[in-house]
């Protein structure tokens, strides 16, 4: 791993979603890092910067994937680690945690509720807070995803757009800031969302941040109330071209059995989010709409993976969404 935690991850052509789409598209599978997502990226560049050896510890609040990443690392740097997630979390979260010997405590029913208690353990008894999705160290991380990409792809070859699942806006700013370091400002990013846990959207809609009421989606892992300032401020960017869409917790659903059944791999509802914009036909409307050219460059589909899903969770999913 040279220095870092998380691992360059392949970029693989999915020949499926290629046929449905009538353009390539590949696939960057972070659900493959050590963590099972993109989080380690982040998360392992930001500990190695702010974390000294001889820290009491770290305290990160997450509905899994960050809490992943942060327990990973601070085992790996041998540092102990509370996580604190909302009720919630499936308890296959909860184990997992335990599992990379992290103490987990479940708090509140949304992350929010989760945050506030991990500011309150950071400053009562002076651990080292790790912030899921808000910090410009993380954005840091993330961006080598798009470098990586770039390395992949080779030189002369451009994504026509990038899609990505949008919670608190972490993974969207890091692939911003990514595009920006290779010179791909242009390319259009699809930013997806359930109907539920759509605090992106809202604040588009709204024209500046809000804060949503409460997550009605079952993709728990894009639960935010509140979306990043920054990721806002890049949505007005006239630099940038960032187009928000919704998709139902039915369709991020179907996406996820779609991608089993023909890649072979599970990943989490919020990751299907992301994968629906081809699954249920976004893109080809979004081009039809003429938001996207109709002849359309290769699509990269950021697969940020998923912790807290199994087939016993993806079983429940099933009946309470398709009764």
């Amino acid at each position: 791993m040279a220095g870092h935690f998380h691992i360059n991850t392949p970029l693989l052509e999915s020949t499926g979603m290629s046929k449905r789409m009538g353009t390539t598209v590949y696939l960057k599978m972070e659900n493959s890092q050590p963590s099972g997502s993109f989080k380690i990226r982040g998360i392992g560049h930001l500990c190695q910067k702010v974390l000294a050896t001889q820290s009491k510890g770290v305290v990160c609040s997450s509905g899994g994937n960050a809490g992943m990443a942060a327990a990973y690392v601070a085992r790996k740097m041998c540092v102990p680690a509370t996580i604190i997630v909302p009720s919630s979390s499936p308890q296959l979260v909860v184990q997992r945690l335990q599992d990379q010997g992290a103490t987990v405590r479940i708090v509140g029913k949304v992350w929010d509720d989760a945050n506030t208690e991990a500011l309150r353990l950071a400053d009562v008894e002076g651990l080292t807070y790790v912030p899921p999705f808000d910090h410009p160290l993380l954005w840091e991380g993330h961006a080598s995803m798009i470098t990586e990409v770039a390395c992949s792809l080779g030189q002369g070859v451009k994504p026509g757009a990038v899609v990505v699942s949008v919670g608190g806006g972490g993974l969207l700013c890091g692939v911003v800031q990514g595009l920006m370091s290779v010179g791909w400002v242009d390319v259009p990013v699809l930013a997806m969302e359930t109907m539920g846990a759509d605090c992106f959207n809202a604040a588009i809609k709204a024209g500046k941040v809000i804060t949503l009421d409460d997550i009605t989606s079952e993709a728990k892992c894009l639960g935010a109330k509140t979306v990043s300032e920054k990721a806002f401020e890049y949505s007005q960017s006239k630099e940038l071209n960032i187009i928000s869409e919704l998709v139902t917790d039915q369709e991020a659903l179907h996406a996820v059995e779609a991608f089993l059944d023909e890649e072979r791999v599970l990943v989490e509802m919020a990751c299907g989010a992301a994968l629906a914009s081809v699954y249920s036909g976004v893109i080809n409307r979004i081009q039809k709409e003429g938001r996207l050219p109709l002849s359309l460059g290769p699509v990269v589909i950021i697969v940020c993976g998923g912790s807290s899903v199994d087939m016993q969770q993806l079983s429940l999913l099933r009946q309470k969404l398709q009764g």
